[in-house]
């Protein structure tokens, strides 16, 4: 029996794939298996995972014939996972050695649907360790009740799939998938959708991935039209959010944070390509006019003057008849 399935997409990392896989062989053990799913890389990168299938112990490799993104090829790794518990890491990203028991046994442990984690990032030769936003440490909660706040970061606006573990039965409820073809914040969805209907849960001060930034072929580096999913994203986090038994109480927390998503984005938007960057203050204009008008209200005058100015000249902004369609 598979006790943990380990689900690892990968596109175009053939400079960084052999030290996750590297990572992977000192976390093997008899009843893990991790799942290698190529997105349909143009470089090396099919061949380190073809030989990484013969030689990496519990290898199972996919390949997808047409890119789909992270949250499409993570899905195809939860399709094919058979283990009791499942975790995420990224192509290339890398794991301190013997994490994954130490995972698996404090899941084990406090018996919940999902545990999050601390995780190290990486940036060139600078180390940062990132913690969980939840206080309470080794102790099951009602997801639900971590989600506030909406005055500061909880977990939910920590999103990292890889930051944690997850019983396959939140597979059987429907809550594990991602939101098929999103290129990114495909994680915003997801932990909305765990809090508000996972059962049970827990933050654990593990601290075994590393989490690899300023990738050049990273979306977060990348100023292209796939940076605008991030819109789509959160559009689907407050519609769900509205739908709750607790809208009152939650929407205001998603409407405060998909307006800090888009401000810092705007606050960025140099790094956009031109036509991209218009297409960003045109869709980010619909999605403000979108908003529960005093949520809006009440989440600009939430924020610092320099955020709030920016959102409210961008609301005032004219639209083309196309975009807001």
């Amino acid at each position: 029996m598979v006790k943990l399935s380990v689900i690892v997409p990968f596109y175009n990392v053939q400079q960084y794939a052999p030290d996750t896989l590297k990572s992977l062989r000192a976390n093997a053990r008899g009843d893990f298996e991790f799942i290698l799913v190529d997105d349909c890389s143009r470089d090396e990168t099919p061949d380190i995972l073809a030989r990484a299938e013969r030689e990496l112990p519990g290898a199972v490799y996919v390949r997808h014939e047409k890119n789909g993104g992270l949250a499409t090829a993570r899905n195809t790794g939860i399709d094919k996972a058979r283990g009791e518990y499942l975790t995420f890491l990224d192509g290339d990203d890398w794991l301190a050695p013997g994490y994954y028991p130490q995972l698996l046994s404090a899941i084990e442990e406090l018996g919940c649907d999902f545990v999050r984690t601390d995780h190290v990032q990486c940036t060139a030769r600078t180390r940062a360790v990132h913690r969980v936003p939840h206080g309470r440490r080794g102790v099951v909660m009602n997801p639900r009740d971590a989600i506030l706040p909406a005055s500061r970061s909880t977990s939910v606006d920590y999103a990292y799939a890889w930051a944690g573990i997850y019983h396959r039965r939140l597979i059987d409820r429907g809550l594990l998938h991602f939101t098929d073809g999103l290129r990114t914040a495909e994680d915003r969805p997801w932990i909305w959708k765990l809090h508000r209907e996972a059962e049970s849960f827990a933050a654990v001060g593990l601290m075994g991935v590393f989490y690899r930034r300023g990738v050049a072929s990273s979306l977060t580096q990348i100023g292209d039209v796939r940076q605008l999913d991030f819109i789509r994203a959160f559009d689907q986090v407050v519609a769900e959010t509205a739908e709750d038994r607790d809208a009152a109480e939650l929407l205001p927390k998603a409407v405060r944070t998909y307006c800090a998503i888009i401000s810092h984005h705007l606050g960025s938007i140099e790094r956009f390509e031109p036509a991209v960057a218009r297409k960003l203050k045109s869709m980010s204009a619909v999605a403000l006019r979108r908003m529960p008008k005093e949520l809006l209200e009440d989440a600009l005058e939430s924020m610092d003057i320099d955020r709030a100015s920016r959102l409210r000249r961008l609301r005032r902004r004219p639209v083309s008849a196309g975009v807001a369609a």
